[in-house]
């Protein structure tokens, strides 16, 4: 079976991302334009129409924006726990609202089958209105999609430790946070344990969980203001040779552009 990844986008002005499986595919949020969301897998050969479904991690704005086109003109399914589809509706970036018809729920804990696609959301820490990251087994292989949380629980290292290909925030240098213009309030949020996870918890994260069953770490959802590519690689490669991992020999590591496609990648 022939897997297809692609992040569409990932950072704090819109996150997006695409896998598919023999022609078939999800999207794992959709908080960037529906034009954009066409146009990139258009770019890169992948029918629209391959698209099946939406599966939503919490209903903040940057990850739930085209959430009312593709469901009410496209007619995709959208899938959320109850908690989240109610945050959706009540957002003031839904002008469109979801029907009936369109709305899907799914429950923490509990495996979903989707075509090809086995999935399962389990808790994340954040302020959305419910969080959920989801382990999705397909074709004998398992992703993991880790984003927006403050601090990494056990149920959230017991999905992250079995997946052969991880997508896991990265959202800011402490430092850069620390001695950037961000308010008071607003840096106390980011770093609350309800917040994002830095460079360094993800990398020390990483450095003791990592296995020979992993392949692939994409590092998601940078920030624009308090972070850089460079700076998460660098620090999350560091603290993996630290324990004799050499990220482009043991395992391939990516950060995530913020607002541009990634590559796609094709299993």
């Amino acid at each position: 079976m022939e897997l297809k990844f692609m992040s569409l986008s990932s950072g704090s002005s819109g996150n997006c991302y695409y896998l598919g499986a023999d022609g078939n595919g999800i999207l794992i949020d959709a908080g960037i334009p529906t034009k954009l969301i066409r146009q990139y897998l258009n770019d890169v050969d992948i029918p629209f129409d391959s698209v099946k479904a939406v599966f939503v991690t919490h209903d903040h704005a940057d990850h739930i924006k085209s959430l009312g086109t593709l469901g009410q003109k496209y007619y995709l399914p959208v899938y959320a726990t109850r908690g989240t589809h109610a945050g959706i509706n009540n957002n003031y970036c839904m002008t469109e609202k979801l029907s009936a018809a369109c709305t899907r729920y799914i429950e923490k804990e509990k495996a979903l089958q989707f075509g090809d696609f086995l999935i399962t959301a389990f808790e994340v820490p954040h302020d959305g209105t419910d969080n959920v990251g989801y382990f999705i087994e397909v074709g004998g292989r398992n992703f993991c999609f880790v984003t927006d949380l403050g601090h990494i629980t056990e149920t959230v290292a017991s999905y992250a430790s079995r997946a052969n290909y991880l997508i896991i925030e990265a959202n800011y240098d402490e430092d850069m946070l620390r001695m950037g213009h961000y308010p008071k309030f607003l840096k106390d949020r980011i770093t609350s344990p309800q917040g994002h996870l830095c460079n360094k918890t993800t990398a020390c994260f990483l450095a003791q969980n990592v296995n020979e069953n992993l392949k692939n770490v994409w590092l998601c959802h940078l920030s624009g203001e308090n972070n850089h590519p460079e700076i998460a690689y660098k620090t999350v490669e560091y603290a993996l040779r630290g324990v004799g991992i050499i990220p482009g020999k043991d395992l391939v590591l990516t950060a995530l552009k913020r607002s541009k496609p990634s590559d796609l990648f094709v299993f």
